[in-house]
């Protein structure tokens, strides 16, 4: 996909979010986007032999001892995922500037991480989820 086929998400956030008739009071609205994939390794041990019977040690624990681990890497579904904010909640909207407590400033459009499987579907919204301020890791910089 080329560079000028790529729409400012923040414009279209925005643009969005103007139309939902909804405002949270206390988590965020967002659009998660796909899945991100990372590359992991994974290690297995590697059996010599397959006849071979577990042997006792001094303890009375019955094991096979392996004498190598194969090391492979695979493409897998990272644990966190990215989302674009389509509503800032009530509650923290009134928090930005506390100098007691300050908070990161997330705005609509802001594309947000967090852990996956921290947010919960909002199935009045197609493909949405609220995400706690809490879950959130980090904002993405452009």
């Amino acid at each position: 996909m080329g560079e000028d086929n790529i729409v400012d998400q923040s414009q279209l956030a925005e643009s969005v979010s103007s139309s939902i008739n909804y405002e949270p009071k206390d988590m965020f609205l967002v659009k998660p986007l796909d899945k991100i994939k990372v590359t992991k390794e994974f290690s297995t041990p590697v059996v010599n032999d397959t006849t071979e019977e577990p042997t006792e040690n001094e303890d009375g624990v019955k094991a096979v001892d392996y004498d190598a681990v194969a090391t492979e890497t695979k493409e897998v579904d990272s644990d966190y995922r990215k989302a674009i904010v389509l509503k800032v909640p009530f509650g923290y909207t009134s928090q930005i500037g506390n100098e007691k407590f300050p908070t990161m400033p997330i705005v609509v459009g802001d594309t947000i991480i967090y852990r996956d499987g921290a947010g919960k579907w909002f199935d009045l919204l197609k493909d949405s989820q609220f995400v706690s301020v809490y879950d959130i890791i980090a904002k993405e910089t452009k």
